[in-house]
């Protein structure tokens, strides 16, 4: 399931990247008193009344004739987050009442055909506000909602509309049981012939030109009596290096994608090893909670040796090794060399990051590794683990019951983890340990 998005719009300095902040809980957006200081789309996933949701920082949208490049490419990306979104926050500011900037963004928005929520910000009497709202029904979008971003004043208000917004119905048409593939990485690694290799006919565009596969393609299919969903998406580029306004589009589409996947493979191109780009890629399906597994394409464009295959596995591991539970699949798109193994391993992830285990076969296990490996103390206070339980799959998340959870050091957590993959396994899936205060000592 793809989490809502909601874009925060409108002209420079009226408050967006406070209001992002502000929802976000805590500092995200730089925040200057300086008209575009937000010059990128800032994205965060927050949570409002049990809906999940992503929110969208956006620069300002300004329509003067002597626009700079740096201007146009703001009110470019601000329209790529109108486009994707499926709640606009059009903010204005409740001092300097209603501009011909602010007129000419309600026209656009008009067009979006996007649910339009206006907000006034900078509001610090509200009963005097009530009096001269009406000038705000001249933009079209009925009752404003007055708020105030840098005081966190009727922000609960602001969010109780915003979800009333959301589709009814967002889930993806499939069964449960059909596993959902995305197959994402940088523009050009192979990502369109792996598809086809897969599928065993070409059901999409392959092109030697980056960006040339637009949007998420869903392919479903089967292999050996299961069914599937092969997701394919746009190369997902760095900001820096985004050209067209609809490649930028592309690359939302794509961390969709991953958002709706079961499992993911990121595709790595041999020649170039794991890029700075690719680890945030990565790092995007690991928190995510999605199965992971990394195929190094383009294997047959290698000079190799005996030792060719450990030396790059070894590299691969240790600039990701974040994600040091992903198994790796060395392919080739182009020859079909070591294709007809990937789906195995994706049969394979699937049911690794579905397993359950029973509580008292983990809790048994938990007082060995407590017993080889003592808690640690801080300031005289021992860390005490109670018991442990699973509380869901997909990714595999366990609640561990302590008297206190901030006693629970990374290096602890990480040995829990560890132990848990040592001897139950789920190679592919990332796993989540909750510490929960134990009500009783």
């Amino acid at each position: 399931m793809s989490k809502p998005i909601v874009a925060i719009v409108g002209r420079p300095n009226v408050g967006k990247s406070t209001l992002f902040n502000r929802i976000a809980g805590g500092m995200v957006a730089i925040v200057e008193n300086t008209p575009g200081i937000t010059r990128d789309r800032l994205y965060f996933d927050v949570e409002w009344l049990g809906n999940k949701f992503t929110i969208v920082d956006t620069g300002g949208i300004e329509f003067k004739d002597r626009s700079t490049p740096l201007i146009t490419k703001m009110k470019q990306q601000a329209e790529i987050a109108i486009e994707e979104a499926d709640v606009v926050l059009f903010v204005v500011d409740g001092k300097t009442k209603v501009t011909p900037d602010d007129e000419q963004i309600a026209r656009y928005l008009r067009n979006t055909e996007k649910p339009v929520i206006l907000v006034v910000n900078k509001v610090e009497n509200f009963e005097l506000f009530q009096a001269e709202s009406f000038e705000y029904l001249t933009l079209g979008y009925g009752e404003p909602i007055p708020i105030s971003a840098v005081h966190g004043m009727n922000i609960g208000d602001l969010l109780d509309a915003v979800v009333a917004e959301f589709p009814e119905n967002i889930a993806d048409d499939y069964d449960p049981d059909v596993i959902k593939i995305a197959v994402i990485g940088r523009p050009n690694v192979g990502k369109s012939s792996l598809v086809n290799m897969l599928l065993g006919e070409e059901r999409v565009i392959v092109s030697d030109i980056p960006g040339t596969t637009r949007d998420a393609i869903d392919t479903p299919f089967t292999y050996e009596n299961r069914n599937y969903v092969l997701i394919d998406t746009a190369g997902i580029r760095r900001k820096k290096k985004i050209a067209e306004v609809t490649e930028s589009y592309s690359v939302i589409r794509s961390f969709r994608a991953i958002d709706r996947a079961d499992i993911v493979l990121m595709v790595i191109d041999a020649t170039e090893g794991a890029t700075e780009q690719d680890k945030r890629i990565v790092g995007y399906a690991h928190e995510a909670g999605k199965g992971l597994i990394l195929i190094i394409n383009k294997w047959d464009l290698i000079v190799k040796d005996d030792k060719t295959l450990n030396k790059f596995e070894k590299k691969i591991r240790e600039d990701l090794a974040f994600v040091d539970y992903a198994p790796t699949q060395f392919v080739s798109a182009k020859t079909g060399q070591r294709i007809n193994k990937i789906m195995d391993l994706v049969e394979f992830v699937a049911e690794q990051a579905s397993r359950r285990i029973l509580t008292n076969v983990l809790n048994n296990l938990l007082r060995e590794w407590v017993h080889l490996n003592p808690p640690p103390s801080d300031k005289g206070r021992r860390l005490k683990i109670y018991y442990a339980t699973q509380q869901s799959v997909q990714p595999p998340t366990f609640i561990f019951f302590v008297n206190d959870p901030e006693l629970v050091h990374f290096s602890y957590h990480r040995y829990l983890e560890n132990q848990i993959r040592q001897n139950f396994g789920f190679e592919g899936s990332p796993i989540r340990l909750i510490m929960r205060k134990h009500t009783e000592e």
